[in-house]
């Protein structure tokens, strides 16, 4: 989608345009720290889906697969900012990412990934793209291809008790969990972090990093269990900071980090892009993660 970011200047009545949506943020945020990404979705044929193309064409993100509509828009949304934090207003219904169908899906090129990544807001937007998000899990766990999931939960767009029974069914195929603490407490009775890892571990996943906000993170596997403090960062905007952790921890998973040091990484990129307004603009590239991660190491 196309974001509108409330920015300080113009008393509130200013607002950047930008490019976003979670699962975009997460190719962008894996291509800049070197990962070789592509993207599967569907723009309008209009201004705004010609600017998508042109952010991952720059990013070095694979579009073909991209289709573009001729009788559906590109969607968008607005962020504002307030005491509470950042509010998102979604204008994507009939947008022509949400009539994504299982017919559109490129099995093949799912079948060549190393990593399928797919969010509770791919599975949420439309009957017709949840029903491509299994069949696309179906492809690639028959493939030997890695599923990455992030619950992502976004209540507005389906009812809590669906939502639920859903992201609980595809975390259950899920290699890698990438829950949001703020989401899982929706999703289930479980406050405690040990106790909702317990329970993804459970679930069926391999590799699960809970996203705690200003807490920090908790990553494990089934051997071993790490908490993570957050890096120090001056924050502008947390807009797209889970979907920045994200791709980043699966780039460094792939690149052969241990859970421990892809969760270090991640966690540091994800700090790092809050710094700015926007999802995209901010996402750091991997000379910046390091050079923050160096600077931590020698303060201790």
């Amino acid at each position: 989608m196309v974001e509108f970011n409330q920015t300080r200047e113009g008393g509130g009545n200013t607002f950047l345009r930008g490019c976003g949506g979670d699962s975009s943020n997460f190719a962008v945020a894996a291509a800049r720290q070197g990962a070789r990404t592509g993207y599967i979705s569907a723009v309008g044929a209009d201004t705004n889906g010609a600017l998508l193309r042109q952010l991952w064409k720059s990013e070095g993100v694979d579009d073909s697969h991209v289709r573009t509509s001729a009788d559906a828009p590109t969607g968008v949304y607005f962020v504002s900012h307030g005491a509470d934090g950042h509010q998102f207003d979604f204008c994507r219904t009939g947008s022509a990412a949400s009539r994504y169908s299982v017919a559109d899906l490129p099995l093949d090129a799912i079948a060549q990934a190393k990593v399928l990544h797919l969010s509770g807001i791919s599975l949420g937007i439309s009957t017709t793209a949840c029903d491509a998000c299994y069949k696309a899990i179906e492809h690639a766990r028959d493939n030997g291809v890695t599923v990455s999931f992030d619950t992502n939960l976004r209540r507005k767009l389906w009812p809590l008790g669906r939502a639920r029974a859903t992201i609980w069914d595809v975390l259950s195929l899920a290699d890698i969990c990438l829950p949001s603490y703020d989401d899982v407490i929706h999703l289930s009775d479980l406050k405690d972090p040990d106790h909702i890892v317990d329970r993804c571990l459970a679930t069926g996943a391999r590799i699960v990093a809970l996203k705690l906000g200003a807490e920090g993170t908790l990553v494990a596997d089934r051997h071993h269990r790490i908490r993570i403090a957050p890096y120090p960062c001056n924050v502008v905007d947390a807009t797209g900071a889970g979907d920045t952790f994200g791709g980043a921890f699966v780039a460094r998973i792939v690149a052969g980090d241990d859970i421990e040091q892809a969760g270090h990484y991640a966690a540091a990129a994800a700090a790092l892009s809050t710094e700015g307004y926007g999802a995209v603009t901010p996402i750091p590239t991997a000379d910046k993660v390091r050079a923050l991660l160096e600077r931590s190491r020698r303060h201790g």
